[in-house]
Parts: C-alpha cells; structure tokens; sequence
C-alpha cells in the first residue's frame, strides 16, 4: 500500500500516477526482474551528501537526492560539476533512514515530499513512463518522467553512466 503521506502529496500536487503492488523488493533489479521490466523503465533514487550545502528557495541543503534511470550508474564527478560543489558522496543508509524518517532503501523522487532539493538526468525524461519508488518495499508508481519534474525536481542535466 502507498504511504497516505505520499498518496496526500500525489492528490495535492495533482500528479497522477498508477500504483503497482508487488512481492518483497530492495533494488531496482529486483522490481525490473519482478514486474519483467527493462531497467531503463524504473526511476533510481539515490541520496547524495553534498559540501557545501546547496541553497534551495532560501535554504541550505547538504543532501540532495538523484534521479536517474535504474539501467545507469551515478556519475559523481560529472555531478559534483553540475552542482558546482567541491565535495560530493553517497550518503549511509543510517542516516537517510533518520533524515528522511523511512526506511533504508525506500527513497521516493517526489522532490516537495521530501522537502530537498532534486536534481533528475535528462536521459530519465526520455521515457514516457517509468516506476518510482514509493517509500514501500512492495508498491510502486507508475509515473509520467515529466511528472517528476512537475513534483518539484530538476533537470540537471546527464549525471549517469553505463554499467560495466
């Protein structure tokens, strides 16, 4: 079931979306295996720890989350150019779960809901459609890629590389 929290925010912001139960999954690879999907149709999100703090409406932000394709991997360095940061990694799972008040893993890219700053690869908004992450081991959302951006996220520009 989708979180009522994020279900409200989906209703208030008008962004319409399909939901999509499924078995027990902690990765992409496992939604895309699951649903028999490609991994360039599920949206990945994933927490980055920034320095210094990047200033959004007024406020500074010293994390940030990333969207881009599942197929992909994140590129830090071409992201820490696109931020114009001098220090950029991936944060610990512990302290998103504490930062964001969910659990490990269960990151959504509605950037409003989460009240940081989002910045999305342009390569995910070539897709139609993708699946996004809930805030639920076992619901998803079918989503337009534009919608994303309509939540609150930005196109930053391509941060994602090719998997070996």
């Amino acid at each position: 079931m989708i979180p009522k929290k994020l279900q409200s925010f989906l209703e208030k912001t008008k962004i319409k979306t399909k939901p999509v139960a499924h078995k027990t999954v902690y990765t992409a690879f496992d939604l895309a295996n699951t649903l028999k999907l490609k991994l360039n149709q599920i949206a990945k999100t994933v927490v980055v720890k920034v320095e210094p703090a990047v200033e959004e409406n007024g406020v500074k932000h010293k994390h940030i989350l990333a969207v881009l394709g599942a197929h992909q991997m994140l590129d830090l360095g071409k992201l820490k150019k696109i931020l114009k940061v001098k220090k950029i990694d991936l944060d610990r799972e512990n302290t998103m779960a504490k930062l964001f008040k969910i659990k490990p893993g269960a990151i959504t890219p509605f950037a409003s809901f989460h009240k940081v700053p989002v910045v999305i690869d342009k390569g995910l908004t070539k897709a139609k459609e993708v699946l996004a992450g809930t805030g639920s081991f076992t619901d998803s959302v079918k989503v337009k890629a534009a919608d994303l951006v309509k939540a609150g996220g930005k196109i930053a520009g391509v941060f994602g590389k090719k998997r070996k």
